[in-house]
């Protein structure tokens, strides 16, 4: 009877565990076993911990490294202070001829001696009027003709064709056309800053326009949204991301404009001082021009891309 007793109870435990091998494990959704158990791509259970296990979690880490990784702070500072401290290091060993790349510690005594004496804060404040002149200018045209352009076939038939034989034109190369029509004082600097600055902001706004989902257009229509509201809430969210692009070439272009117009019948500004320097072999205060123009183009470029953070907030991408 003890005999019997015993041998149905080694069965039956034999059963009880015969059953919980062929029971599956509970899986979490990526595969992997719960905090007991780890799968292999076999369905062999592996303890936590052993090499099966650690072997997924680096396939999974190689799996995030394929996007760019978390903003550094300040990241765009790195190579111009990276520039700044070959260019110091050179000028210290004596690789620069001083007479035509002065040192760092040499441009800058010479940007606060013309600081101090006044000149430099006055140019520096024309040279930021004319820009801001043209600039304005050159962004309400290049927003209008691009909306006029994108949102009308009879806008795009008189605007676009227009527009990109001005961008085949060379810019600067209006410059004595518009000084006969214009004449050589100011009125002329401001508007070719405005052609160029417009012109990359017609250009990518216009581009987005194009480029915006035909569904989209016809859900506002099925939903019969008017036109106002259909520009609102579908016309400027799609055309936003290229209108920041053209945005920033805008801005750069602005300066880049402004060094060459301010050589040509000017009396002040950032390029005259530049001009001036070049006539009496002033290295020193060519650099402290091309160090402004520099700082104003890397500051109005971040400022730029903080508003289109702001603004495009809602946008998942690898910048962000």
């Amino acid at each position: 009877m003890t005999t019997s007793t015993t041998s149905t109870a080694s069965t039956a435990n034999t059963a009880t565990t015969a059953e919980t091998a062929k029971a599956p494990s509970d899986q979490t959704p990526s595969g992997t076993a719960t905090a007991a158990n780890a799968v292999t791509p076999s369905g062999t259970a592996t303890a936590a911990g052993t090499p099966v296990a650690v072997e997924a979690a680096a396939q999974v880490r190689r799996r995030r490294r394929l996007s760019p990784g978390r903003r550094l702070p300040a990241s765009r500072l790195v190579g111009p202070l990276l520039f700044l401290a070959l260019w110091a290091a050179a000028s210290a060993a004596g690789q620069l001829d001083p007479a035509a790349v002065p040192a760092p510690w040499t441009v800058l005594e010479t940007g606060a001696r013309l600081w101090t004496d006044g000149t430099l804060p006055t140019d520096i404040l024309t040279s930021l009027q004319r820009a801001g002149a043209g600039f304005a200018i050159g962004l309400t045209a290049g927003i209008a003709l691009a909306l006029a352009s994108g949102l009308s076939r009879a806008g795009e038939a008189l605007i676009d064709g227009t527009v990109q034989l001005n961008r085949a034109i060379p810019t600067l190369g209006l410059i004595p056309l518009f000084i006969l029509w214009l004449g050589i004082g100011e009125t002329f600097k401001i508007a070719i800053i405005a052609i160029v600055v417009y012109i990359p902001i017609y250009l990518n706004t216009h581009a987005a326009l194009a480029g915006i989902d035909s569904r989209f257009v016809e859900l506002a229509e099925v939903q019969g949204l008017s036109r106002f509201r259909f520009i609102r809430e579908i016309v400027i969210p799609g055309a936003l991301p290229g209108f920041f692009v053209g945005l920033r070439l805008g801005v750069t272009g602005s300066w880049l404009g402004l060094v060459v117009l301010e050589q040509i019948n000017a009396t002040n500004g950032l390029g005259y001082l530049m001009f001036q320097a070049q006539n009496y072999g002033q290295s020193d205060v060519i650099l402290v021009g091309l160090v402004v123009y520099g700082i104003f183009g890397l500051v109005s470029d971040s400022a730029v891309r903080l508003i289109e953070r702001r603004v495009l907030s809602w946008r998942r991408t690898l910048s962000s």
